[in-house]
Order: structure tokens, then sequence, then C-alpha cells
């Protein structure tokens, strides 16, 4: 065995440890929400897919900060989290929450009797 690929055996982020599988595992999550893509945007749950927003960006920040930094959960996240911001953006879409509005003022209506 290579140097390279021992250390990386027994690192405390290495595939002999929860740090390794744990993102392994999330990428389950990612490749569901990356197949509901095709799916219709009325299908899409927006409290559920706001909620998987929250988690992966406070999950971004724990890989961040937790000693010795865990880069691939980092990246898992990441992931998640662009692939859940685009869902929740088809959803506001198909609930109307992003329509474009017409450039003009507010319409004034006037009482036709004086």
């Amino acid at each position: 065995m290579s140097a390279a690929f021992k250390a990386f055996l027994n690192s405390p982020v290495g595939p002999k440890t929860t740090h390794f599988w744990g993102p392994v595992s999330n990428w389950g999550i990612i490749l569901a929400s990356v197949a509901d893509t095709q799916k219709p945007p009325e299908m899409i749950s927006g409290n559920m897919t706001g909620v998987l927003c929250v988690y992966s960006a406070l999950f971004v920040r724990f890989a961040w900060m937790v000693r010795p930094q865990n880069y691939f959960l980092m990246a898992t996240h990441s992931c998640n989290e662009v692939v859940q911001l685009y869902q929740l953006s088809r959803w506001a879409r198909a609930q109307k929450f992003m329509e474009k509005k017409e450039l003009g003022g507010p319409t004034i209506k006037t009482d036709p009797k004086p």
C-alpha cells in the first residue's frame, strides 16, 4: 500500500470512521433531489425543502468549524444546499411567489360620482 493511501485509511475522517460514512449516506438525499428536478413543481413540499436548506446550511458551517475539518461533509452539504435552493425556487415559482411585476405605478381608482 502506498503511504498516502494508508494515511487516508487511518485518518480521523477516513473510511474507518463515521466522519466518512455519514457524508457518503447523505449523497442519497442529493441524488433523490436531483431526480426530483424532473417531477412537476406542484409535488414539491415547500416546508420540507426549506427545512433541508436550513439543515444543509448548518452542517456546512459545522463541517468547517469541527476539528479536524471535514471537507467531504462540507462538500456534501454544499451540494445539497444548491439542489435544495433550486427546488425551493421551483416551488416558489409554482406558487406564484416569484412572478414578475409589471412596470408602472399603482392603479388609482377614482369614484365616478362627484
